[in-house]
């Protein structure tokens, strides 16, 4: 029986990768580094700390990263202060169903506390989460399962009486390494035959998850 329910965020709950694809373009333009487009799909769902290691180990010490990484959040960040946080389709349905059913509710973001936290309050979803887990909390990134392993036990709720939420392949690996159904919502990325034989479920948007739970109660 299904008792939580664990949620990627960028994504997955908001429409915030896209904004990352293009703050990356912007930066590559802007450093005359175009090819760094090549490793975007690696880089989706990882921690920041991550992102450096996969930029220096394939560029080299010399890299700027830390010049790349401010264009590209700069970009993302002047965008969501003038249009605020794109939800994904069926968010709020969702979450509100969530809830009604008495399901425990926990985001496993590689984002930092700062930028989640900041997230939420744009959008007025803090209140649904009974544990909020960030990629700062944890010392392994996705692909690793720390971070779903870290949301079950701070939600008291053994992993494999949990779902996890997902867009990525690095969260997908993360969540079905962990033990848990995952369940996933293509955004950037399309599901393929390697991806689905660690799914329980695919679907289009988030409300598409909503049946699914209501057929696991069932028994289906």
């Amino acid at each position: 029986m299904i008792k939580a329910v664990v949620l990627d965020m960028d994504g997955t709950m908001f429409d915030t990768e896209r904004l990352s694809i293009d703050g990356w373009k912007k930066a590559g333009e802007a450093l005359g580094c175009g090819n760094v487009m090549e490793l975007i799909e690696q880089a989706m769902g990882i921690t920041a700390a991550a992102e450096k290691e996969l930029f220096l180990t394939k560029y080299g010490p010399d890299f700027p990263f830390e010049e790349f990484r401010r264009i590209s959040v700069d970009y993302s960040r002047d965008y969501i202060k003038e249009n605020g946080v794109p939800v994904k389709e069926g968010l709020f349905e969702l979450l509100d169903y969530l809830k009604r059913e008495g399901y425990r509710i926990a985001v496993a973001t590689s984002s930092s506390r700062s930028s989640t936290m900041s997230h939420f309050e744009n959008t007025k979803i803090t209140g649904y989460f009974d544990q909020i887990i960030c990629g700062d909390m944890i010392e392994k990134s996705k692909p690793d399962p720390d971070i779903y392993l870290k949301a079950a036990q701070a939600l008291q709720v053994p992993p494999q009486e949990c779902m996890a939420l997902e867009d990525s392949p690095n969260g997908i690996l993360s969540a079905y390494r962990a033990g848990m159904k995952t369940v996933m919502i293509p955004d950037t990325v399309p599901a393929n035959p390697e991806l689905e034989e660690m799914l329980f479920a695919c679907v289009s948007t988030l409300r598409g998850v909503i049946p699914v739970l209501e057929n696991l109660k069932k028994g289906k």
